[in-house]
């Protein structure tokens, strides 16, 4: 069995209870997570008392409370998850942390304690309830640094349709974080 049906089988036991799946599926998730994982550490200041392992584990802590309420479709939608919840960790970490820089959506390196990135995140919420896809698209391309083809597997629609997403969030991000 590859490791792809592997990975599906072993969140479908996991979705029935067997909360052993579980750590049966970390090693099998593992290199997609640190990549996940220093991606969303690359932005953060280098001092930041998470280091990307922390990041995994925190999150996946997350997951495991909650795993009751997730109904895991996929691998894919399991990588969308835990990318979503990183950046709620960080988001958590760096909320009481405000500095005077601007976020740029082009930008690879932003400073996420910022006042700037606290908005962003509260201008991402909102997003979502009017265009979850556009989020989501966001949360991988710009905070999982995944990129448009990846972000495509992920979500399981067309390159095309990822780009057009893009798009739609930057210049809604861009007005709405303007105001």
């Amino acid at each position: 069995m590859n490791t792809t049906h592997q990975i599906t089988d072993l969140l479908h036991a996991w979705n029935s209870g067997d909360y052993l799946a579980a750590n049966k599926l970390m090693p099998l998730v593992d290199h997609e997570l640190k990549k996940t994982a220093r991606s969303y550490m690359s932005r953060e200041r280098p001092d930041h008392i998470l280091q990307p392992s922390d990041l995994i584990n925190e999150a996946f802590a997350k997951l495991m409370a909650e795993s009751q309420q997730v109904n895991w479709r996929s691998r894919r939608h399991f990588y969308a998850i835990v990318a979503w919840r990183m950046r709620q960790v960080l988001y958590r970490y760096g909320e009481n942390r405000p500095t005077a820089h601007h976020t740029d959506l082009n930008s690879r390196i932003p400073e996420k304690e910022s006042e700037d990135v606290k908005n962003l995140h509260r201008a991402l919420n909102e997003l979502a309830s009017v265009r979850d896809r556009a989020a989501k698209v966001v949360e991988l391309r710009y905070f999982g640094g995944y990129t448009i083809e990846e972000s495509a597997y992920i979500l399981d629609v067309s390159e095309a349709t990822v780009e057009r997403e893009w798009r739609f969030a930057k210049a809604w991000l861009f007005q709405r974080l303007a105001r």
